[in-house]
């Protein structure tokens, strides 16, 4: 009889530790900052004690803050693994389909006439929704690598639109410019989306984990056990997009995440499985983007720096050592 995933001791101590793991990133997270409260005070805000100034940073700053790291790590863990399963190419990232690119023109487009948060991130949608669209009918009908090449080719359409924009922008407005690409948690102003959207959607991924193993499998295996390829195929390329869309609305461009979290948990667990890879994958993601925050809060206090910078500082180093260890 198969032994289900979860059941060995050595994935079960490995899911123990990742869950460990998790939880002390999100406690130091939400206590340590560089607002002056201490650890104590942070704690006691946390229970409703303390004084109210200390209160109201813990849960008006600091906990939607951590709430968005998970939130938005999560999604660009969980497209990552999708999109590797989905394309079979193991450098396969959220940012291939051209929905950062869009995005982040639509969003430099709000900034340049002045718009608040809210028109930013509208803007944002509409630049990412527009990609998808212009992706989803060039590609039509070409198959999984005419899709790839397509985002690929808008990404970098995308790019130069954006280099654009900067050269023309206002010195007034080109560090908020600046900072949105690069990675900036600050402009997530709903992060219990990001973090409901990452519940729904890895648990969405378990349940259709089946098909997402026969389409890793290759063409010829999905086609053999009568999968209907191009449904699939569409299925993902519009999960994928919007999962993007919202992690990259809430946080601009954060690099790394979605390329090395799916290759360090199938690594770590010992299999490509996505019953197992699909939560491990989106839960690590979501913790190593909110250690970049922390990281990013603290290390130059009280400066805040970019945690896309943070990422792509650690990212690069650390899928070095993931491909080591892969050979």
């Amino acid at each position: 009889m198969p032994q289900h995933p979860l059941r060995g001791a050595g994935s079960l101590r490995r899911l123990a530790a990742l869950l460990l793991l998790a939880a002390a990133v999100f406690l130091g997270s939400l206590l340590v900052g560089s607002s002056g409260i201490g650890v104590p005070q942070g704690a006691a805000a946390l229970i409703g004690r303390g004084d109210e100034a200390a209160r109201s940073v813990m849960t008006a700053v600091r906990l939607p803050r951590v709430l968005a790291a998970f939130g938005v790590g999560s999604l660009l863990a969980l497209v990552g693994v999708l999109l590797q399963a989905l394309f079979r190419n193991p450098l396969a990232d959220p940012y291939v389909l051209g929905v950062s690119g869009g995005a982040a023109v639509g969003a430099l487009l709000a900034m340049i006439a002045g718009g608040a948060a809210i028109a930013v991130q509208s803007a944002a949608v509409a630049g990412a929704l527009g990609a998808v669209a212009v992706v989803y009918l060039l590609a039509r009908g070409g198959g999984t690598p005419r899709l790839l090449l397509t985002g690929v080719v808008m990404a970098s359409a995308c790019g130069a639109l954006v280099s654009v924009l900067l050269s023309v922008a206002d010195s007034a407005r080109l560090r908020g410019m600046v900072f949105w690409l690069a990675g900036d948690l600050e402009w997530a102003l709903n992060p219990w989306a990001s973090a409901v959207a990452a519940v729904l959607a890895v648990t969405l991924a378990v349940v259709v984990a089946r098909p997402l193993n026969v389409l890793a499998a290759g063409e010829l295996r999905a086609r053999s056990v009568g999968l209907q390829l191009d449904a699939w195929r569409t299925l993902l390329f519009v999960a994928c997009a919007a999962l993007t869309a919202i992690a990259v609305v809430n946080a601009g461009t954060v690099g790394f995440v979605g390329l090395i979290t799916p290759h360090a948990v199938r690594l770590a667990f010992r299999t490509s499985d996505h019953r197992i890879v699909a939560p491990a994958a989106a839960l690590f993601g979501g913790t190593l983007l909110a250690a970049a925050d922390l990281v990013a809060r603290t290390i130059a206090s009280p400066r805040q720096l970019p945690v896309g910078a943070i990422m792509a500082l650690v990212g690069a180093p650390l899928f070095i050592a993931l491909l080591k260890g892969r050979r």
